[in-house]
């Protein structure tokens, strides 16, 4: 049995003035009751909690056997039944019928209007007649589309709503019949159709398939009437040699059989598609993907009546995807997107809810308490009727659709009820002789009528369910109209009144701390949740107040799961999340009142407070609360107690205090590298320096660093989404820059901070903005060099770095701190940082009056050059600060220029600049294939320059003997001759000229 709330879901109710007994209702939109009685229609005005009034009244062929309301496309269908055939009309444009007696338009579907007549559609009610070759027997409108589907005794035949333009200005709706259905081994007793989700129900049996629209199996379609074949052969012969079985003295029965998915087409039941729609017309549905099967057995223990065992209430409902409304209250017009659909149907004394859109899946069983005669369903509620109850229980649709609709549901940032969680019943009504219910908008419709003395009659044998097919379907006709009856609206109140009713329930499990406390605010959550979804139904102004209330039912289902000790306790921190409640207003929240001296935290309000410390929360507790936390993690989790005090939330807590708490865990055997990093801390908030330099003496450099990749926050802290670093970090920039550099390395390579979190981090603590780069953060890139990081691109921090120390030369710009590492430490560590060349060397020497810091620079950039793994293509562009007028750029320049095998274009700079390093530069860079450069290329500028003289002759000459002797040495006598400028002293040349002569008798 589930479990019964006494609450008050009904509100007022009213009896609707009908003049003839009603045989079928339905409601019609927002604000319509249709009411068939006899062969006519009655429509009422519903608005409110207003009395309903009679708006108009339409004559029908012959008595109304079913009735149906499509709000897409506003019309209403029926079938209707005179002198033993059975009709299918729809009446559309109802709303212009002002008198019984007004005109009326009769036309067949699918014929077109001819224009003189159309203009006559305007003002008046138009039915259109739908021939079937076979009586028709249930009707089922799409409420999105608002196609028809038309139950027949061996096929479905469904009707695609569709528009006749007239002219610019005028359209008529027109039906037209596009597909049919071929079902075999199973008579529906009703239907249920939604965006191609079919539903059929038999009187023991349930099948729902879905028509794909996927072209790739477009054969499965026929476009021609053919007559359909079982393939399931078996299933058949098994029927006929159960028929061959009956007898008065033998019932044979099918096993009870629940088939999902793919495994339904077990079933028996062949579907099959048959095209009806114009060759022109877009084929709407091309192949059938079977979802659910489902077959009971009659109860013959007792021999009851067939309609004690039947199924009823087959209904689809769908849920739409939650979109804005407008300032005026309507929906967008874009089209509704199908989010979930729900399939519900019935036994007597059970109920079923089916999910059945990505997966199909039994929701929620339902046990009436009696024997249940009908049921409608709705997004919030479930409403039964027996014979004198109205009962209303809960369901799951909407957490359901939650989880569909929003991906962070189930995770830390979002929570919602269960879909396994029980239902419950929230009232059973009394009601003296329900026969019918029906439910539009906030209003539930109900037929009473006291019962005749009851006439004694025969029994039928239970043999009838052996066949699928069974008996006709087709109602019975009711006895004639007696006294007695009478046609409710019962009116269900607002979901904010009835959910502040659900949470005054609530409190009194509070005290008992039980999950019946859970599950009740659980379901108040639900109510709330599936209202928001149905958006379309509120009054105007109560989305606002269901919005605040949805907010204070996740704040209630926070504080339960943070108090109780259940296994869900880590659903406390979503729930306080949704509620939009600050971490003081959560605090303010819990009883701190202790009884008995010792105070027990439960592990839902301990887990909250622990993951909203660990995020950049921009929110500061008091220096109150911020003890009470303190003194929470010590009793609960005091493991936890260093990272708490590292929050920025808890700035303000109180050092003392906070040291108080922290030597209590040296002394408890909780001591760490983290309690001693959280203690120093404190202290230096305290101003206490000698207290702060003995905690950082306790532990080795690389101990201090570990504590602080456990507690990065420690150093670096987010506050409204900028970088903050924390006092400690400030100073250590002041007292150990090594160890902060070395700290906020490890954390990056720990993947505790990012790369431009960490460039961020030491420009604020440095005080510098914009494209000012301090000291530290050099140093901070060329330890990243150092330790060569993986996720580092190299290329980038080559770039950062060249264009840093390129700035700094071009400026003579000195670093604003000390360097931690010198350009020799960075050649002996590491291996991006390459040797300097020699000649390099020479020509520098050349350069007088430079700085330590300078020439500092000058070795980083030219050793980084020199290095193996540096791209000098991206850094030529950025060179153009350095001039080649100073002997630092004339070498970074020649560097580069040299990497790039450039290597006449680097002679002639050094010619031209410094000519006492052309030689140590040949020496070292024109070796192997470049040799043929000392004559093709250094020789005669040499002895280009010797000719013009000027200052630099001596230089010039001195070059050209250290040249001739390596060509001398390199070359053949003939070669070398050919080589010598034509103009030359033959004296000068001549001691040349004789040692390559004898060069091979020597070898």
């Amino acid at each position: 049995m589930v479990q019964l709330y006494n609450l008050h879901p009904f509100g007022s109710q009213q009896v609707v003035p009908c003049k003839l007994e009603p045989e079928r209702f339905c409601g019609g939109g927002r604000d319509t009751l249709f009411v068939a009685a006899g062969c006519k229609v009655e429509a009422f005005t519903v608005v409110g909690q207003e009395l309903c009034q009679p708006r108009c009244v339409f004559s029908t062929l012959g008595r109304v056997l079913r009735l149906a309301y499509s709000e897409a496309g506003d019309y209403l269908v029926a079938i209707e039944e005179k002198n033993k055939a059975t009709f299918l009309r729809a009446y559309v444009n109802w709303r212009s019928k002002r008198t019984e007696n007004s005109r009326v338009c009769i036309r067949m579907v699918g014929h077109d209007v001819e224009a003189p007549f159309s203009e006559t559609f305007r003002d008046q009610m138009s039915i259109v007649e739908m021939p079937l070759s076979e009586a028709p027997l249930c009707i089922s409108c799409c409420p999105v589309k608002g196609d028809l589907l038309v139950g027949c005794s061996n096929n479905l035949v469904l009707f695609s709503l569709k528009y006749q333009i007239i002219n610019e200005e005028f359209s008529i709706l027109d039906f037209e019949r596009s597909l049919v259905i071929h079902i075999d081994n199973i008579t529906p007793a009703e239907i249920s159709f939604c965006v191609g989700y079919v539903a059929v129900m038999s009187e023991l049996e349930v099948l729902i398939v879905k028509l794909e629209s996927d072209p790739k199996n477009r054969e499965s379609v026929n476009h021609h009437p053919r007559k359909t074949t079982n393939p399931m052969k078996q299933a058949e012969d098994t029927s006929n040699d159960t028929s061959q079985l009956e007898s008065d003295d033998f019932v044979i029965c099918q096993k009870p059989m629940e088939l999902l998915g793919e495994k339904s087409k077990q079933s028996g039941i062949s579907v099959t598609l048959e095209s009806t729609g114009l060759a022109d017309e877009k084929i709407k549905y091309f192949h059938v993907r079977h979802l659910l099967y489902r077959r009971f057995a009659p109860d013959i223990s007792s021999c009851l009546l067939s309609d004690d065992v039947r199924l009823h209430s087959l209904q689809l409902l769908p849920i739409f995807q939650t979109g804005s409304l407008t300032s005026d209250r309507k929906s967008s017009s874009r089209e509704k997107v199908l989010l979930s659909l729900f399939c519900f149907f019935s036994l007597p004394h059970v109920g079923y809810l089916y999910m059945v859109v990505k997966s199909v899946e039994l929701m929620s069983v339902y046990q009436y308490p009696e024997k249940s005669q009908q049921a409608v369903l709705t997004p919030q509620f479930l409403h039964v009727i027996t014979s004198n109850n109205l009962q209303c229980y809960t369901v799951r649709c909407s957490a359901a659709a939650a989880r569909e609709e929003d991906p962070y549901v189930d995770t830390t940032l979002k929570a919602c009820p269960p879909i396994s969680m029980d239902v419950c019943a929230l009232r059973i009504q009394l009601f003296i002789g329900l026969k019918a219910i029906c439910h539009f908008k906030n209003h539930v419709v109900l037929l009473t009528k006291a019962d005749p003395e009851t006439v004694p009659e025969r029994r039928e044998s239970p043999k009838r369910f052996l066949s699928r097919k069974g008996t006709s379907v087709n109602p019975k006709t009711p006895p004639v109209a007696e006294a007695g009856w009478n046609l409710y609206i019962v009116n269900t109140i607002s979901p904010v009144q009835l959910y502040k009713e659900m949470v005054d329930y609530s409190n009194a499990y509070k005290t008992a701390k039980t999950q019946s406390c859970i599950h009740l605010l659980s379901e108040a959550h639900l109510l709330v949740r599936a209202a928001l979804m149905d958006a379309s139904q509120l009054e105007p102004g109560e989305e606002a107040e269901l919005l605040e209330a949805f907010k204070e039912s996740c704040g209630h289902l926070g504080d339960c799961y943070s108090r109780l000790e259940t296994q869900h306790s880590h659903l406390a921190l979503p729930y306080y999340k949704m509620s939009g409640l600050s971490m003081a207003e959560v605090l303010a929240r819990v009883d701190w009142a202790v009884d008995d001296g010792s105070q027990k935290y439960e592990r839902g309000l301990i887990f909250y407070i622990n993951h909203s410390l660990s995020e950049n929360l921009d929110e500061e507790l008091s220096e109150e609360m911020s003890a009470k936390v303190v003194q929470m993690f010590y009793v609960a989790e005091p493991k936890q107690l260093p990272h708490i005090l590292c929050s920025p939330s808890m700035k303000n807590i109180d050092p003392s205090t906070a040291l108080r708490y922290l030597r209590k865990l040296d002394t408890s055997g909780f001591s760490s590298v983290l309690v001693t990093l959280a203690k120093a801390a404190m202290a230096l908030k305290m101003g206490d320096l000698d207290m702060h330099r003995n905690e950082m003496k306790s532990r080795s450099e690389m101990k201090l660093v570990c504590g602080f990749i456990l507690e990065p926050r420690l150093l670096i802290q987010q506050r409204k989404g900028q970088v903050v670093p924390t006092e400690f970090a400030v100073h250590l920039k002041e007292t150990q820059p090594g160890l902060l550099v070395a700290s906020v390395l490890a954390l990056q390579k720990n993947n505790k901070i990012g790369i431009e979190e960490a460039d961020a981090f030491f420009k604020v603590l440095c005080g510098k903005d914009g494209d000012r780069i301090p000291q530290l953060l050099v140093d901070f890139w060329e330890a990243q060099l150092v330790a060569c990081l993986p996720d580092v691109v190299l290329q980038e921090l080559f770039f950062k770095l060249t264009s840093q120390y390129i700035w700094r030369l071009s400026k003579r710009q000195p670093p604003d701190t000390t360097p931690l590492r010198t350009s020799e430490d960075l050649i002996n560590t590491c291996s991006h940082y390459g040797l300097i060349n020699p000649w390099v060397n020479i020509l520098i020497s050349s350069e007088s009056s430079v700085d330590k810091n300078y020439m500092e620079d000058l070795s980083k950039l030219q050793s980084l050059i020199c290095g193996p793994s540096f791209d000098i293509a991206s850094i030529i562009p950025f060179l153009e600060p350095l001039s080649e007028e100073t002997a630092a750029g004339l070498s970074v320049h020649v560097l580069c220029h040299t990497r790039l095998r450039a290597y006449e274009q680097c002679i002639d700079s050094l010619l031209e600049r410094c000519p006492e390093a052309v030689i140590p530069y040949a020496n070292h860079e024109l070796k192997e294939e470049n040799r043929t450069l000392w004559w093709k290329k250094l020789l005669p500028e040499l002895c280009q320059r010797i000719k013009c003289g000027g200052e630099k002759y001596q230089l010039y000459l001195s070059s050209l003997k250290e040249t001739l002797s390596v060509v001398a040495v390199e070359l053949e006598l003939r070669d070398f001759l050919n080589v010598l400028p034509e103009d030359g002293t033959a004296a000068f040349f001549l001691p040349y000229l004789l040692y390559c002569s004898r060069k091979k008798s020597l070898t």
